[in-house]
């Protein structure tokens, strides 16, 4: 594998981890990468993301050790790096509130094809942001981050999750910019129809703990929420409680992970969708007994798929270790590209990144030895 800059692939994947980002670049086969970085060697990066509508600019989420958080953004596929003027951040407090203060942006999420700048933006503890100038200057969005029943409901800001709290899968329907989605660890998943104005609760048919009440919209726990790209009127989810489908205009989620196998269960945090294909998904399970290990199942990963929007499930291990590896992949840390014949990746918490061609049936490892993965995503330059 090579390391220099160079132009662009066909394709590139996208890797943020705990100490840095890297960009692969792929050959037309994916089958010869090209390696690029590491970028912000020593800083958290949350998340990396290439702009779809002009191919070129890039926005990553980064917390410094001498500048906080903040957001670097990039026109030049990553040869050179500008910080944010203005990188998201709550105002002053109101309504008797406390204060808050942005620990890091966690997820970053491009605005629709006509709305060209326009960027969405969940930090940790909960908040959600935009930029309309392509990620150069942001401003809180929308009523929640200081709305009295929204800071209810976003409870603590040590409620358990692992570096936070975190407002995270920001979703624009394709069709119509004024529908939003979102989904807050923990807080559940919210809805728009008129742009931000406002935001409703979507969590009927959600469960919760054991001993929590389902009715408090702060248990609830959704992991990645994701839209259907062929059928915006679908949408599925990994939740802490399992994996869910939607299809609308319903709204009470349907729990699909009871057909997971029982002794590995419906617990995880990454999920993937097929571009073109509303039935076809993969979940990537982790061992979810009682202590949360965050670990595979039995030390034997393996990603399940489904051919049928979650009623039957199969499992896709051929390549991976089959013994003795305990690691997982985190929400954002598992994507696809968009060949004829889909090509999966995900990273893990031990510094590995996995390639399948095949829609998931083989794997193979193309990097070890990186930091700990938080995302991974493909993008195809311009």
């Amino acid at each position: 594998m090579s390391t220099d800059n160079g132009e662009a692939g066909q394709l590139l994947v996208l890797v943020a981890t705990r100490k840095g980002a890297w960009i692969y670049h792929g050959d037309p086969e994916r089958r010869a990468w090209r390696v690029d970085g590491p970028h912000f060697l020593g800083h958290i990066i949350n998340h990396l993301v290439l702009d779809p509508r002009d191919g070129r600019t890039l926005l990553a989420s980064a917390s410094t050790g001498h500048l906080g958080p903040t957001i670097f953004r990039s026109t030049d596929l990553g040869r050179s790096w500008q910080e944010a003027a203005k990188p998201p951040a709550f105002g002053p407090a109101i309504n008797g509130l406390a204060a808050r203060a942005v620990n890091h942006t966690f997820w970053l999420t491009p605005g629709p094809a006509e709305q060209a700048g326009v960027w969405y933006a969940g930090t940790s503890p909960q908040g959600l942001f935009r930029s309309a100038d392509g990620g150069v200057n942001w401003a809180p969005f929308s009523c929640i981050n200081d709305d009295p029943q929204y800071r209810q409901w976003f409870g603590t800001e040590q409620d358990g999750t692992p570096d936070g709290p975190k407002l995270h899968s920001i979703i624009v329907d394709p069709r119509d910019a004024q529908h939003l989605y979102f989904a807050m660890s923990g807080g559940g998943v919210h809805e728009s129809l008129d742009g931000g104005q406002s935001f409703a609760p979507l969590v009927e048919g959600m469960e919760v703990v054991a001993g929590f009440d389902i009715n408090q919209i702060g248990f609830h726990d959704p992991h990645c929420l994701r839209l259907c790209p062929s059928n915006p009127d679908r949408l599925y989810q990994q939740n802490h409680c399992g994996i869910y489908r939607l299809d609308r205009p319903g709204r009470r989620w349907r729990r699909i992970g009871r057909h997971m196998p029982v002794e590995i269960g419906d617990i995880g945090f990454p999920l993937v969708l097929h571009p073109r294909d509303d039935n076809k998904l993969w979940v990537l399970p982790m061992d979810g007994s009682d202590v949360w290990p965050r670990t595979s199942p039995g030390g034997q990963p393996a990603v399940y798929a489904s051919t049928d929007g979650g009623e039957s499930w199969q499992r896709h291990g051929i390549g991976l270790p089959a013994s003795q590896a305990w690691w997982t992949v985190k929400r954002q840390a598992m994507t696809g590209d968009r060949e004829d014949c889909l090509g999966l990746y995900f990273g893990t918490t031990s510094g590995e990144l996995w390639q399948s061609r095949d829609e998931g049936r083989q794997w193979e490892c193309l990097a070890r030895h990186l930091p700990e993965i938080y995302a991974v995503e493909t993008a195809y330059p311009r």
